[in-house]
């Protein structure tokens, strides 16, 4: 049976020089940008927004995903003007990566405190704490 569905690998890797971003500046709306995130989806594109949207400089900041099988984010931003779209979308993305960061340090802790109790008491099932 024929399957058109494109090939996993489309959905995250770029062809070769291509941008990962490009961004188009609105010349109907102040202060207002098109930005396309090429091969992401839902899930950066969700995070991305909701930390623009934290910003008291953002007015709008939204995003589509034009159609299922092509995996590019369009993302419209809007600013006050006390700042350009594309400088608040590399701050958004540091605060997430700082978040991510710090999240990623904060479970590996927990781990290894789990693991450390789990040892320490001699637990029944100490043996699925090295398996962590």
């Amino acid at each position: 049976m024929a399957n058109n569905q494109p090939d996993r690998f489309e959905s995250f890797i770029l062809p070769d020089g291509h941008p990962k971003i490009t961004v188009t500046p609105d010349t109907k709306i102040p202060n207002s940008a098109t930005i396309v995130i090429y091969k992401e989806d839902h899930t950066i594109a969700n995070l991305i927004k909701t930390q623009l949207l934290k910003d008291k400089r953002v007015l709008f900041a939204g995003y589509k995903i034009p159609h299922p099988l092509e995996y590019d984010v369009v993302m419209r931003i809007q600013t006050t003007g006390a700042t350009n779209p594309l400088d608040v979308l590399m701050l958004a993305i540091t605060a997430l990566q700082t978040q991510i960061t710090r999240l990623k340090s904060d479970f590996e802790m927990s781990v290894h405190q789990f693991k450390e109790r789990t040892l320490e008491m001699g637990a029944p099932n100490a043996e699925y704490a090295n398996a962590l």
